[in-house]
């Protein structure tokens, strides 16, 4: 009767031991899950843009942030999984450097939180809608170079309070990290992001009134000789 009662007590410690293994199994396989799902990586980018120097036009324009601009976010595929590997939230920071880049350019700027706003403002000459219509990313990891790259495309337009075209125009940017010595991605990207977004603002205010469409309705209006 002993032998029986130590052989059944082996047997159920046995069990035991085979669930505990396979919870750890399906725990550690969950867990496995839960990390890859969250090793995607966001980053925020930021930057100071200094005001640009330029003459002022004598204008009143009307600027409004489509919610594309506003809440753009690029998404880096990693290759080897197809899963997303990074995701860059700019729309905050292409906000923040038209709002530095309009105010140097013209004498006054109206914010507008929708198209119909402008009727409403006898004093806008013209109302502008940035858009980026293209972001991309090159990484050392994956270029096999040994800097950070972004390359912006934007769609310009301008035109009147009542909707009227007056131009609509394409803007590319380029920017790009000194070299990898950077210890992380996130500063990587955010460098090349600010010298992109710079080189946009220096393009943007010397180039604004030779835009096809911008120049002659300056002229048409005496806005420039």
């Amino acid at each position: 009767m002993a032998s029986r009662l130590g052989y059944g007590s082996t047997m159920y410690q046995s069990s035991n031991s085979a669930k505990t293994l396979r919870f750890q199994a399906l725990l550690a396989a969950w867990l496995c899950l839960l990390c890859t799902a969250c090793s995607v990586s966001t980053i925020t980018l930021s930057g100071e843009y200094p005001a640009p120097l330029a003459r002022k036009l004598p204008l009143t324009i009307g600027v409004y942030y489509p919610d594309e601009l506003r809440n753009y976010a690029y998404v880096e595929i990693d290759d080897n999984s197809g899963k997303d590997q990074y995701i860059i939230q700019s729309g905050e920071s292409q906000v923040q450097l038209f709002n530095t880049v309009l105010p140097a350019l013209f004498q006054n700027v109206v914010l507008l939180d929708s198209l119909d706003q402008a009727s409403q403002h006898s004093n806008i000459d013209a109302v502008f809608v940035p858009n980026i219509e293209e972001f991309q990313l090159g990484l050392p990891s994956k270029t096999k170079l040994k800097v950070y790259e972004i390359w912006l495309k934007y769609n310009m337009r301008l035109s009147k309070t009542n909707g009227d075209y007056i131009a609509d125009w394409v803007m590319t940017a380029y920017g790009k990290s000194p070299d990898e010595s950077f210890q992380s991605v996130d500063a990587g990207v955010k460098d090349a992001a600010t010298v992109a977004m710079r080189d946009l603002a220096a393009s943007f205010t010397l180039g604004f009134t030779s835009v096809p469409g911008v120049s002659d309705w300056l002229r048409e209006n005496n806005y420039i000789p």
